[in-house]
């Protein structure tokens, strides 16, 4: 579940965070227009709180998988939770990008895709592998709150066996997991990271 949200809202995390670069005034291709949409959808969907955000798109979960509860189900919110997050943090790591790198480019007379394929994106390569392990993170905490419609993953067995049965110890082995998954997941983006600065 974390996989397939992570993997489809990180393709259009990327593709809101190039609009954002590109289309922002002052941008390789300044339209404004797109630009406020794309930020104002941004905006709006990272200022809702996961479970917030699930129980508001049921009806549109609904009409896309054709249900409102599972682990496909839950899927749809997961996906749309993570991409504008992700976006966001794609913009950021490419407009740290010295901006040496885009004049650069433009002497060279590369194309505005040349410039961003070629130019910025390799550059942001570690703030991005940085955001991914952020989002990958962010992800997971939502993962858990997911269990609340049936979901499944460590929150549908915290739900489904620590609270409703009271069992303490079900409770208690979740949030391990939940823990050393955590802490492999950022010492390995960390590492990552570092690898890709030194490239």
């Amino acid at each position: 579940m974390v996989g397939i949200s992570l993997l489809v809202g990180t393709l259009l995390g990327a593709a809101l965070g190039v609009i954002l670069v590109l289309n922002r005034p002052g941008g390789l291709r300044p339209i404004r227009w797109l630009y406020e949409v794309v930020n104002f959808v941004v905006n709006t969907v990272r200022s809702l709180p996961f479970i917030i955000l699930m129980v508001a798109i049921l009806p549109f979960t609904r009409v896309i998988v054709g249900s409102s509860i599972g682990t496909t189900a839950a899927l749809v919110p997961l996906t749309i939770f993570i991409a504008p997050f992700m976006a966001r943090l794609i913009e950021q790591s490419v407009l740290d990008v010295d901006s040496g790198i885009m004049e650069a480019a433009e002497s060279m007379g590369a194309t505005t895709w040349q410039t961003i394929r070629y130019f910025l994106l390799p550059e942001a390569k570690a703030g991005i592998i940085l955001a991914l392990t952020t989002s990958t993170i962010t992800l997971i905490s939502a993962t858990a709150m997911a269990g609340t419609i049936g979901g499944g993953g460590v929150g549908d067995l915290a739900i489904s066996y620590g609270y409703q049965q009271f069992d303490t110890v079900a409770i208690i082995i979740t949030v391990i997991i939940l823990i050393v998954v955590v802490q492999l997941i950022q010492a390995f983006g960390t590492w990552w990271a570092r690898r890709a600065r030194n490239d």
